[in-house]
């Protein structure tokens, strides 16, 4: 039976599902102020005195670097700098009786005025003592130069805010402890992410680690890294010999767990009369949140270098910036900095368009890379026109392009190859075992695993087991994100495949399947790979829009290029599942803070989470290509979400005759002037 039937049957098992004779429950006590002094703590079985440890990040965008005093500890240490950041724990044999204990806990804070606004950062005191400045990144990419006087300048200040991760298992994890090795059962995209993680925050030998994934009910970028809770249960689980569980609620979730997006740009883009870019000067600021340990160090630098989109750009400036907040610390959110670098230089070149009364799509066409080159920003950008000519004729552009409620992105979506993957193949017993470093959270990878080894080896589907990340049975490995297990996981286990039959054929003579399932074999791979690849999409939407401003998404086509299809019904998977979650940041899912930082969601019926009936017509399109790997596949996890923002806001524009440069776009902004 398929992993995906299984879920279907309600027969999957997740992190909530394990029980354990003796388990404690965890629980926190958290922040109620965003920015405080702690002044006393009682009635906590755990505070900082005994849990001395601090979060190392591993994973996609992770950094490791930046002063001490920054780094998020696992519980709260003398102040606090969100709302939610965990200060205390409490546990009990009865999870319900955990919960009560969190109410029985008090915590006296002296509360200071927060950093909420991350331009308002850069102007304020520093957040902490010996920090020269609230930017903990600050850096210049490009080249300063002089822009013709003749050029048109068009100037933005574009926002795209912070919005939740929202998976529909929240995190969660159980750690035992035998008194030698620890081993804990965890919801993630890596396994030896984790295994790293806990491995630097405990200063525990690796090998005396083991990390399982079980069913993972979806990801997106948050359970790729390390939390503060499961150090806290892990710490415990040593402290008392017993099996420890914590899982977070949806309120946890939206308070404390890692939000993605919250960058604003300002932006000047330079061109000729007759649409030819010319030049791009600004800064992209990224809302880092109160510590590291996050995506923040790495998210201005990757935004800023993608800037040029898929266009030919001779020159650019561009300033990145992190900067602390009184906010949980920002994290990877399906794209991790490709949307948001997509979103600010499409919708300068929206506003290009109208400025000079031409056609978006033909301005689109003048500037597309007529060959691949390295930008000023640093970044390899491919020969795009070809792609932006046949996605025009594959969308029926010219079907839509007078209308006064469409709207059309171009994209270029980098993976995240670079690192490479592991995969191991254990043939035993008739029957092969697969475990790889990228571990599926809903993307199906068992299906295309046993379709390659189908093709490499013969191997009929039904005697393949793809098997759930376990650091005990996979020497080394990097995860499942950034569009990548579909290029490096898979090459991995090709590459593997491909030694297995060396093998066969050195013993025997040559490869037959028979030989392979009467013997045992056993290989190893990490299939290398250092150079970043890329690919390129399209999207058209249309929309309507109800005599109350709301807006109705009718259409949402999507024309990308993913390389050799590996699976065609897990690619339109993907492809509306990100064009949701597209919609989602467009339309409804901001998570809103006040001037105090305290947040305006907090629970899932008012996070602005798509509902089905809101769901669009989807038209799904695909380029032939191939890539230079073994899998001949490219990404496509993220095209999606970068894309889909770009068109919706564009069409909303249109039908509204309002500038849209912010995600999401607040409900009251589009009232009609008489309902306003």
């Amino acid at each position: 039976m398929e992993l995906s039937e299984k879920l279907v049957r309600g027969e999957g098992r997740f992190v909530d599902d394990i029980q354990m004779p003796g388990m404690l429950y965890l629980g926190f006590a958290r922040s109620q102020y965003a920015r405080a002094k702690i002044l006393k703590i009682s009635g906590a079985q755990l505070t900082h005195k005994e849990v001395n440890f601090e979060v190392v990040e591993v994973g996609e965008g992770a950094t490791t670097g930046g002063p001490a005093a920054l780094s998020h500890p696992v519980l709260a240490n003398g102040h606090v700098g969100y709302v939610g950041q965990p200060v205390a724990a409490v546990y009990s044999d009865d999870r319900y009786v955990a919960e009560d204990l969190i109410d029985s806990v008090e915590i006296e804070y002296e509360p200071m005025k927060a950093i909420v606004d991350p331009e308002d950062s850069l102007k304020r005191e520093v957040m902490y003592p010996g920090v020269k400045s609230n930017a903990i990144v600050d850096r210049y990419f490009g080249k300063e130069f002089t822009p013709d006087p003749s050029d048109i300048v068009i100037e933005r200040k574009i926002i795209n805010r912070r919005i939740a991760t929202n998976p529909i298992e929240p995190r969660g994890i159980v750690a035992a402890y035998d008194g030698h090795k620890l081993t804990v059962w965890v919801s993630t995209q890596s396994a030896h992410s984790i295994k790293g993680g806990l491995s630097e925050a405990l200063k525990m030998e690796p090998d005396r680690i083991r990390v399982v994934q079980v069913d993972t009910g979806g990801a997106f970028g948050l359970k790729g890294g390390l939390f503060p809770e499961y150090v806290v249960a892990c710490y415990l689980a040593m402290k008392e010999r017993r099996p420890v569980k914590w899982i977070e609620t949806r309120r946890e979730h939206l308070l404390a767990s890692r939000p993605g997006r919250g960058v604003v740009a300002n932006l000047k883009l330079y061109a000729k009369k007759d649409g030819t870019i010319t030049g791009l000067k600004g800064e992209v600021i990224v809302d880092n949140g109160a510590f590291t340990g996050g995506s923040g160090e790495f998210s201005p630098m990757f935004i800023a270098r993608q800037l040029a989109g898929a266009y030919y750009l001779p020159n650019a400036y561009v300033r990145a910036v992190s900067v602390l907040t009184n906010k949980a610390p920002q994290g990877p959110y399906r794209g991790a900095g490709r949307p948001e670098a997509m979103y600010f230089i499409e919708r300068l070149m929206d506003g290009l368009a109208d400025k000079l009364k031409m056609d978006p799509v033909a301005l689109r066409l003048i500037n597309a890379a007529k060959e691949t080159y390295t930008s000023p920003l640093g970044m390899q950008v491919e020969k795009s026109r070809q792609f932006l000519e046949s996605a025009i004729k594959e969308l029926n552009y010219e079907k839509y392009r007078d209308r006064e409620n469409v709207g059309f992105a171009f994209l270029i979506l980098y993976h995240a190859t670079a690192g490479g993957e592991s995969a191991r193949i254990k043939v035993e017993n008739g029957r092969l075992k697969v475990w790889t470093g990228g571990n599926a959270h809903g993307q199906r990878h068992d299906i295309f695993i046993k379709t390659l080894l189908k093709e490499e080896l013969g191997v009929p589907e039904d005697i393949v087991d793809v098997l759930k990340g376990d650091t005990d049975q996979l020497e080394d490995g990097v995860g499942a994100w950034g569009s990548r297990s579909s290029m490096v996981l898979s090459s991995a286990v090709i590459v593997a495949a491909g030694k297995i039959k060396e093998q066969i054929g050195k013993k025997h003579g040559k490869y037959t399947l028979k030989a392979l399932l009467e013997g045992k074999w056993d290989e190893y791979e990490f299939f290398k790979y250092d150079k970043t690849e890329s690919s390129l999409g399209a999207n058209l939407v249309t929309v309507d829009m109800d005599s109350y401003g709301r807006v109705i998404v009718k259409e949402c086509l999507s024309y990308y290029d993913i390389g050799r299809i590996l699976d065609l019904d897990n690619a339109k998977g993907q492809n509306a599942g990100g064009a949701v979650q597209g919609i989602g940041q467009t339309l409804s899912e901001e998570l809103a803070f006040d001037e105090d930082g305290l947040p305006l969601i907090t629970s899932i019926s008012d996070a602005g989470v798509l509902s089905a009936d809101l769901v669009p017509k989807f038209g799904i399109k695909f380029h032939k290509s191939e890539s230079p790997l073994p899998s001949k596949a490219k990404g496509i996890g993220e095209a999606p979400t970068i894309g889909v923002p770009i068109a919706l806001s564009r069409a909303i524009e249109k039908a509204t005759g309002k500038l849209i440069v912010e995600t999401p776009i607040r409900p009251e902004y589009l009232l009609p002037e008489e309902k306003a």
